[in-house]
C-alpha cells in the first residue's frame, strides 16, 4: 500500500482585492479562500491586498475565482511603477479616482439644498418638499449606486456587509418619504416640517426623511473619500522608499558614458554617480571618493565617507565628489528592494487583536440586520407610529458600520512599519511588534553588535626559534582570506600593510568552525587560526596575559600542530552602545552579554557598559542553550547578533534582532533588522512597538465603544439617521487619524534634541 503524499505549502501569492469596504468583507474573503484545501490567507483592508499561502497545485486563477465567488474582484498586483510615476494603483490605499470624486461632488450639490430646506423651516416654501424629492431621487439611486450594487452582489453570495446596511438605510428612508408624499398627506403644497436632531413623530401628516435619504450617502461618500486620502498617508513611507529607486543610470564602458534604463544594468558593470545624484544600485566604489547621504535608506543621520573598495547602497545620495561604482546587486537583490519587500510583507500581517475584530465583524452585520428587524417589529408592536419605527430601524442600519473595526490595526501597522523603515528599523510583521513590546531580556553579542566589529591588530608575538613573526602572520592572513569574521578580516588587512612576503598563497581544505576559528592548508602547511586556550607555548603566556589585561582578543596561530604566534586584536565599543544599554534598562529590559570571546575581554566590555550578567566562551550551541534557559525562567527574550554564530540563538529566541551590517544568515533568522547597524536602535524599536500597540488598542476600544454606545441610542429612537451616518463616518476617520500620528513619532533622545534645537533657535543662540 502506498502512503498518501502530503502536499506542502510552497507558494505565496499576493492579490489586489477590489470592493472591500469593512471588516466583514475581509472576513468573508479570508473564509472563501480558506475553503480551498491547503490554502490560508491574510487580507488587509487598509491596503486592499491579500497574501495567500497555497500548495503548488493551486493556481492564481483558482485563487482569483474564489475571491470572485465571494462577490469581490481580484487580480495580481501590477509590477512596480517607475520612480517618477507616483500614481497610486488601485487597491493600495491610493487617492480616490475621478469617478469617486465626481460622484461625491454631484451628490453634494444635490444634497445640500435638501438638507438646508429640511433642517431650516424658515426656508420652506410652497411645494418645497416636491423640489427636495426631485433632488433626492438621483442621490438615492445614482449617488448611492455603489452601495446598492455591492449590496445586491453580496445578496447573490448570501453575504451582508456595510454596503448592505447603507443601501437598506437609503432605500428605507427614500421609500418611506415617497409613501408620505404620495399617500400620507405630506405632498400638500403648504406642508411645513420642523427639524430635530432627535427623531420625531406625531401629527396628522406623515413626516418625510429625505434629509436622511441624501445625508446617509453624502456623509458615507465623504467619509470614504477622506478616509482613502488619510489611509494613503499611512503608506507614504513605503511609497517614499519605492521613490528612491533610480529610473536611469549612466554606465561607463571603454571610457565612454551612456544613459540606459536601470533595468538594463547588470552586475559587474560600472556606472557614474555625480554630486547630487542617487546611487543607482548596490555596488563597490571603483574610483573616486565622496560622502554619501544614507538617511532615506538606513536612517543614518550623518553622511558617510566612501572611497575605493568600499560598499555603497542604492538610493543613497552622493553629497560630494564624482564616484565610479561597480554594481554588485541589481533589481530585487538590492538592499533597497529587500527593505521595501520586508516593509510590504510586514504590512500584510495582522495582530491578534485585529483577528478578533475581524471575527466579530464577520457576524456583526447579520446581527445588526436581525436587530434592525427586531427594532422595527418592537416599535410597531408597541403601538408606535410607522414612521417612528422606520426611523429607528434606519438609524440602526446606518450607525452600526464595522468600518472602524477593520481599519483599527492595519492603518496603525502601515504607519508604524513605514516610520520604522525611515528610522532604520525593519519589523517582519505584527507578531514581531507584539513580542517586542513584551520583551524583558535582551541577549547581546559583543563583536559587531556592542562593538564596531572593525577589529585591528594591536600586537603580534611570535614563538622564539619558530618560523618568525612575518611568516606566521602571512600564513594566518592567507587562511583567513576565506573567513567572514571581523577577526579574520582584521588579520588580512594588517598583513597587507606589512612588508610583503609574496602574493597570498592558495588555500585548500578551508574550514570555518563557528565560535572556534578557521583551518586550511597553505603552501603545504596545515594552518590553524583559533581562539587561544589555556594550553599555550610557555613563551606566549605573558603575551596572552597582556592581551587580556588590555581587553584585547588573543588569537593563536598554529602551524602543523605547533604554536607559532599570538595575535592580539582590539575592538572599540559603538558610540551608541552606552546610551542603548541605559535606555533599555529604563524601558525595563535587562541586557545580557553572551560572547564567544575570552572572559577577561567580555567582563571589561560589560563593566564599561554596566551589564551585570556576562557569559563568555559561548559557542553557538551554548548561546542557543542560554536563550532556552532564560525562556524556561519565564523571561521574554530577544537576541541581537550579526554573525553566523548568532543564527541559532536568533531563531530560538522569542524575538531575533539582526544588525543590518551582519551576515545574510543572521538577518534571515531575525524578526527585526537594524538597517543602520546602530545598537541604540534596539531601544527605538521597543518604544515604537509599545507606541504602536497602544495605538491599536485605543483604536479598537474606540471602534467597539462607538457601536456599544450608538446602536442602543438608535434602537430606542434617540438618533436621527442623518446624524447616525455622520457619526459612522467620523468613527472611521478618527481611527485613521489616530494611526497617522505614528508617522511623526520620534524616539525619546531625538525628540529631546529637537526640542533643545528649537529652544536654541528661539533664543537666537
Amino acid at each position: 500500500m502506498t502512503a498518501e503524499r502530503t502536499e506542502v505549502v510552497v507558494g505565496t501569492t499576493d492579490l489586489v482585492v477590489g470592493g472591500m469596504t469593512c471588516a466583514a468583507c475581509v472576513n468573508r474573503v479570508e473564509k472563501r479562500l480558506a475553503r480551498i484545501e491547503g490554502v490560508s490567507a491574510t487580507v488587509n483592508l487598509a491596503t486592499g491586498r491579500a497574501r495567500v499561502l497555497h500548495p503548488s497545485h493551486v493556481t492564481t486563477e483558482d485563487l482569483v475565482s474564489a475571491v470572485e465567488r465571494a462577490g469581490y474582484s481580484a487580480q495580481v498586483p501590477a509590477p512596480p511603477e517607475p520612480a517618477q510615476d507616483r500614481t497610486p494603483s488601485a487597491g493600495t490605499g491610493g487617492s480616490p479616482g475621478g469617478e469617486e470624486r465626481r460622484r461625491l461632488l454631484i451628490t453634494a450639490l444635490l444634497s445640500v439644498p435638501v438638507l438646508a430646506l429640511s433642517m431650516a423651516p424658515a426656508l420652506q416654501f410652497r411645494n418645497w418638499q416636491w423640489l427636495c424629492f426631485v433632488l433626492a431621487a438621483p442621490v438615492a439611486v445614482w449617488g448611492s449606486l455603489p452601495f446598492h450594487t455591492r449590496a445586491v452582489r453580496g445578496l447573490r453570495h448570501a453575504a451582508a456587509t456595510m454596503d448592505t446596511l447603507v443601501s437598506l438605510g437609503v432605500v428605507a428612508s427614500f421609500s418611506w418619504s415617497a409613501y408620505a408624499l404620495f399617500l400620507g398627506g405630506a405632498g400638500d403644497p403648504g406642508m411645513r416640517m420642523p427639524f430635530s436632531l432627535l427623531p420625531s413623530a406625531g401629527g396628522e401628516v406623515a413626516h418625510i426623511y429625505l434629509e436622511a435619504a441624501v445625508g446617509v450617502p453624502l456623509f458615507v461618500l465623504t467619509g470614504r473619500f477622506l478616509e482613502s486620502r488619510a489611509r494613503r498617508g499611512t503608506g507614504e513611507a513605503l511609497r517614499s522608499l519605492a521613490g528612491l529607486a533610480a529610473k536611469d543610470v549612466t554606465v561607463r564602458e571603454d571610457g565612454r558614458e551612456r544613459l540606459v534604463p536601470i533595468g538594463q544594468l547588470r552586475v559587474g558593470q560600472e556606472f557614474v554617480v555625480r554630486p547630487g545624484e542617487r546611487v543607482a544600485t548596490d555596488g563597490v566604489v571603483a574610483s573616486g571618493g565622496s560622502a554619501v547621504d544614507l538617511s532615506l535608506v538606513t536612517g543614518e543621520s550623518e553622511p558617510v565617507e566612501v572611497g575605493p573598495g568600499q560598499a555603497v547602497v542604492g538610493g543613497a545620495v552622493n553629497a560630494g565628489g564624482l564616484l565610479i561604482v561597480r554594481a554588485t546587486a541589481v533589481g530585487a537583490d538590492t538592499q533597497l528592494a529587500r527593505i521595501t519587500r520586508m516593509v510590504t510583507e510586514a504590512q500584510s500581517g495582522k495582530a491578534r487583536a485585529q483577528r478578533l475584530a475581524d471575527t466579530v465583524a464577520g457576524v456583526f452585520v447579520p446581527v445588526v440586520l436581525a436587530l434592525a428587524v427586531t427594532v422595527l417589529g418592537f416599535w410597531l408592536g408597541a403601538g408606535a407610529e410607522p414612521q417612528a419605527a422606520v426611523t429607528a430601524c434606519v438609524a440602526v442600519l446606518v450607525v452600526a458600520c464595522p468600518c472602524a473595526l477593520g481599519l483599527a490595526t492595519p492603518t496603525a501597522l502601515l504607519a508604524a512599519t513605514g516610520r520604522g523603515a525611515q528610522l532604520g528599523l525593519l519589523v517582519s510583521g505584527p507578531r514581531a511588534l507584539e513580542t517586542l513590546r513584551h520583551v524583558d531580556t535582551v541577549v547581546l553579542d559583543k563583536t559587531g553588535t556592542l562593538t564596531t566589529g572593525r577589529m585591528t591588530v594591536a600586537r603580534v608575538t611570535a614563538v622564539p626559534d619558530g618560523m618568525g613573526r612575518e611568516r606566521a602572520l602571512w600564513l594566518a592572513a592567507a587562511v583567513e582570506q576565506g573567513s567572514e569574521h571581523p577577526l579574520g578580516r582584521a588579520v588580512v588587512a594588517y598583513a597587507r600593510q606589512e612588508p610583503p612576503l609574496g602574493p597570498p598563497a592558495e588555500v585548500t581544505g578551508f574550514r570555518a568552525t563557528a565560535g572556534i576559528g578557521v583551518t586550511g592548508v597553505v603552501d603545504g602547511h596545515r594552518v590553524e587560526v583559533c581562539a587561544a586556550g589555556a594550553d599555550l607555548h610557555p613563551s606566549l603566556d605573558r603575551a596572552l596575559a597582556e592581551a587580556e589585561a588590555a581587553a584585547h582578543t588573543p588569537v593563536l596561530v598554529r602551524v602543523d600542530g605547533a604554536d607559532q604566534a599570538l595575535i592580539a586584536l582590539g575592538d572599540v565599543l559603538r558610540p551608541g552602545s552606552y546610551r542603548a544599554v541605559d535606555r533599555l534598562r529604563r524601558l525595563g529590559v535587562e541586557p545580557v552579554l553572551a560572547t564567544g570571546d575570552r572572559e577577561a575581554t567580555a567582563v571589561r566590555v560589560a563593566a564599561a557598559l554596566g551589564i551585570r550578567d556576562v557569559h563568555a566562551h559561548c559557542s553557538p550551541e551554548e548561546k542557543a542553550r542560554l536563550v532556552r534557559e532564560l525562556r524556561v525562567q519565564g523571561r521574554r527574550v530577544a537576541v541581537i547578533g550579526d554573525g553566523v554564530n548568532d543564527a541559532g540563538a536568533l531563531a530560538g529566541a522569542d524575538l531575533g534582532i539582526a544588525m543590518g551590517s551582519g551576515t545574510d544568515v543572521a538577518i534571515g533568522a531575525a524578526d527585526v533588522t537594524l538597517v543602520r547597524g546602530d545598537i541604540e536602535a534596539v531601544a527605538d524599536a521597543v518604544e515604537l512597538a509599545r507606541r504602536t500597540l497602544r495605538t491599536i488598542r485605543a483604536n479598537l476600544v474606540w471602534a467597539f465603544g462607538y457601536n456599544v454606545v450608538t446602536v442602543p441610542l438608535a434602537a430606542v429612537g434617540l438618533l436621527n439617521p442623518m446624524v447616525a451616518a455622520a457619526a459612522m463616518s467620523v468613527s472611521s476617520l478618527m481611527v485613521v487619524a489616530h494611526s497617522l500620528r505614528l508617522r511623526t513619532w520620534q524616539p525619546a533622545p531625538h525628540a529631546r534634541r529637537a526640542r533643545t534645537s528649537s529652544r536654541t533657535r528661539g533664543t537666537g543662540r
